[in-house]
């Protein structure tokens, strides 16, 4: 089986050109990207800075009460060293104005995908004010198995890392010289307190990320993957599950033209 690293110099390169790219095609002024002070978000604000400059970039930190406060102080660092414009935008008021404005009797899941979606109305507004792109920070991790809110931190202009695991911008983050906290922080989308991305996926990016691999990218047979991923086979069917069940998320909705 093929390995998993990848060249962190050409890939960077390659990103920084497709950047540059879409931005210019679309004429847009410049983009702007949610930063929460993970590795996804730090890879991808660090190489449009490498792409448009960062006059040309800008940040929203939106945190909530979930949001752990090194997060955020790592978001602010980040833009700090980058030199770009930034600004926090506490979404708690907006996220309760919300839930009572439809009736606050929704669970769990439903009050967490509404804080991705309030985030994802401010990088609009921002945007759309200022004539930028919106910078999607989603890893192809996430976007194989829908890890992501629909029309929250899925909705985007678009996106530089889609096309790499987890594990490979790990790998970016550090040859784009992050701090190490940062790229090799606990996957955390914090949309309740003590929420981690493991909660919710059958297995660690490390095994997830080789099951992946060798699944799609290797054609490998589930039972082959889970072994190569050193995995028990009934969690490869999970994944696999958790795929074929969010396939909606990475489509156009459905209609009869």
């Amino acid at each position: 089986m093929r390995s998993l690293r990848v060249d962190a110099r050409e890939e960077s390169g390659r990103i920084v050109e497709f950047i540059g790219q879409v931005v210019g095609k679309a004429h847009a002024k410049g983009v702007v990207l949610g930063l929460s002070g993970g590795v996804d978000s730090a890879v991808v604000g660090a190489l449009c800075v490498r792409a448009l400059g960062k006059a040309r970039v800008r940040a929203l930190m939106m945190p909530s009460p979930s949001t752990p406060p090194d997060d955020q102080e790592d978001a602010i660092k980040l833009a700090e060293a980058w030199g770009i414009s930034a600004k926090t935008i506490e979404i708690s008021d907006l996220v309760v104005s919300a839930q009572r404005a439809a009736g606050d009797g929704a669970g769990r899941t439903a009050k967490a995908n509404l804080q991705a979606r309030v985030r994802m109305l401010l990088l609009y507004y921002e945007a759309n004010s200022s004539g930028l792109l919106v910078a999607g920070t989603g890893d192809r991790s996430e976007e194989e198995l829908g890890f992501f809110t629909k029309w929250g931190d899925g909705g985007v202009d678009f996106l530089p890392i889609a096309h790499l695991y987890k594990t490979q911008v790990r790998e970016l983050g550090e040859y784009l010289g992050l701090p190490k906290r940062v790229y090799s922080k606990p996957a955390s989308p914090a949309l309740w307190p003590g929420h981690k991305a493991t909660d919710e996926l059958p297995a660690d990016y490390d095994r997830l990320d080789v099951f992946l691999h060798a699944y799609l990218d290797e054609r490998a047979g589930l039972t082959e993957s889970a072994k190569a991923a050193k995995l028990p086979s009934q969690v490869g069917k999970k994944i696999v599950e958790m795929r074929e069940s969010s396939s909606h998320k990475r489509s156009m909705p459905p209609s009869l033209s």
